[in-house]
């Protein structure tokens, strides 16, 4: 389709045109910077819907039956099931998780959030026994929307330094007896 022809076929559809929009629903393709907001704000809306209250009935509203997440080196194919697995696993160790989106850049179907996680030490993680104390996770998340869905996930944080000031793992160094 033409850029002429969609005011006459949003007219004749009973819709109005905003700006440079195209309409995704009569077959055209959403310009590139339109996509972006919206994947970003996909990814902003999962955290604040699913992520932060826990509410998995929703997840398949975000979350692809493709799903997959990247850990350490390793793709692994979770879909929703999986995904759904992943969150209320997340809250069992911190129940009152409140994941905070900061800065997002979106690159054709990726998403990069910076994040900063709060919440309370409550359950086993990794082996490691429950502080009971207040963590605060940095972070950066990946994500790969297709079909206004998450597809793909992974990322980095920064466990170090929440665990050592949650005084879940210290800090060991070199004998000090005088050598």
């Amino acid at each position: 389709m033409n850029a002429r022809a969609a005011p006459a076929l949003a007219r004749r559809l009973g819709v109005a045109l905003v700006g440079a929009a195209v309409l995704g629903a009569a077959g055209c393709q959403a310009p590139a910077a339109a996509r972006a907001e919206a994947n970003k704000l996909l990814v902003r809306r999962y955290l604040a819907e699913v992520v932060n209250t826990g509410d998995v009935a929703a997840i398949d509203r975000f979350v692809s039956p493709d799903y997959a997440e990247h850990w350490q080196g390793q793709r692994y194919e979770l879909g929703i099931a999986g995904a759904r697995d992943h969150v209320l696993g997340v809250r069992r160790t911190w129940p009152d998780l409140q994941v905070i989106v900061g800065r997002q850049l979106a690159d054709g179907e990726w998403v990069a959030s910076e994040v900063t996680a709060r919440g309370t030490h409550l359950g086993e993680w990794r082996g490691i026994a429950p502080t009971g104390r207040p963590m605060v996770i940095t972070g950066v998340n990946l994500d790969r929307i297709v079909a206004g869905r998450i597809v793909e996930h992974g990322g980095a944080a920064n466990l170090f330094e929440a665990l050592l000031d949650a005084g879940a793992v210290r800090v060991v160094g070199p004998a000090t007896d005088g050598r």
